[in-house]
């Protein structure tokens, strides 16, 4: 097999499109040939080194789409030339191995990149929303970078439960998309008031939920803007790690609610069969949509970490693999 392989951190330049062994499944595992390979912003700090906790060597990709070519011994939910999308490192490459529990069949009228576009973003918003924050009909969501993979399918997940969405992004075309989309009102963070609007929107009571992503440029707001008893999904620092704010929050007892999909107790036992479950239905009626932004051949990878971080997509980008 081949993959994007890196040896040492630094720029796109440390990528090695090399040749490497064929996987062979663990009895929970199953291998899969990759067609398509979704990008996320975290694979560029793993290439760079400034991801928490990551050794070398390295094959990059964090989710993907294609056939099933092999099963490990204790495997169930999955057969040779099932075409799944799932969640898994290593997936920038021509075959990778993975937890069986993580891969998902796709839809009959799915593309392979359109499964590609599928896995993290998704997984984390059906995470922070039905999970972590319990997301309720008629409650008021903000939604931070909601033009994000994750910001996406949080947008779709929250209407679908019958909450009002209020999102933002740094970007006025990006945020015009959204309402498209279906978001209930947008703010741009860089030139609007955000605490204004939002109080001007929920006529002073504040959010239920906030989804946030931004991390310290915006968490101070975010915080200032939730309503009493609201709850805080936190999953990313693209703004900055280092978020203070002060225990006054206790007067409204807003909930800040920390999250890693790779490390959650409950992700296994709760997420993972309450996404199958209900999640996968609602991509194969429809009401679910992944959305792609951009599909490059593989060999355009250090293209593809460009625009990830011009952050000027909406959805993912995807690479395709030929076989």
């Amino acid at each position: 097999m081949k993959g994007w392989l890196v040896e040492e951190f630094g720029g796109p330049e440390v990528m090695q499109w090399a040749d490497m062994p064929d996987p062979e499944p663990a009895p929970d595992e199953v291998v899969v040939d990759v067609h398509a390979s979704g990008i996320n912003f975290a694979e560029t700090r793993m290439r760079a080194g400034t991801y928490t906790g990551l050794g070398l060597p390295i094959v990059l990709g964090l989710e993907g789409a294609g056939v099933v070519s092999a099963v490990g011994a204790n495997v169930e939910n999955a057969a040779v030339g099932d075409r799944v999308f799932f969640r898994g490192r290593g997936s920038h490459a021509t075959k990778c191995a993975i937890k069986a529990y993580h891969a998902f069949p796709m839809p009959d009228h799915w593309s392979f990149e359109q499964g590609a576009a599928s896995g993290v973003g998704w997984l984390t918003a059906w995470h922070a929303l039905h999970i972590v924050t319990e997301a309720r009909p008629g409650q008021t969501v903000l939604i931070e970078a909601i033009a994000s993979s994750v910001g996406t399918a949080a947008l779709q997940i929250a209407k679908a439960k019958g909450c009002r969405v209020v999102g933002t992004a740094s970007q006025d075309g990006k945020l015009a998309k959204a309402k498209e989309y279906g978001a209930d009102a947008i703010i741009n963070y860089k030139t609007e008031d955000v605490h204004a609007r939002v109080m001007e929107l929920t006529e002073g009571q504040g959010l239920d939920i906030g989804c946030m992503t931004i991390g310290e440029e915006t968490a101070s707001t975010l915080i200032n803007s939730m309503g009493h008893e609201g709850k805080i999904a936190m999953y990313g620092s693209t703004g900055g790690r280092m978020v203070t704010f002060s225990l006054n929050i206790g007067a409204k007892n807003i909930q800040l609610l920390s999250m890693s999909i790779d490390t959650s107790d409950r992700y296994v036992p709760e997420t993972v069969p309450s996404f199958r479950d209900e999640a996968l239905a609602k991509f194969n009626d429809g009401t679910f949509k992944p959305i792609i932004d951009a599909v490059l051949p593989v060999s355009e990878v250090a293209k593809a970490h460009e625009m990830v971080g011009n952050r000027k997509h909406f959805g993912k980008i995807i690479l395709s693999i030929s076989h």
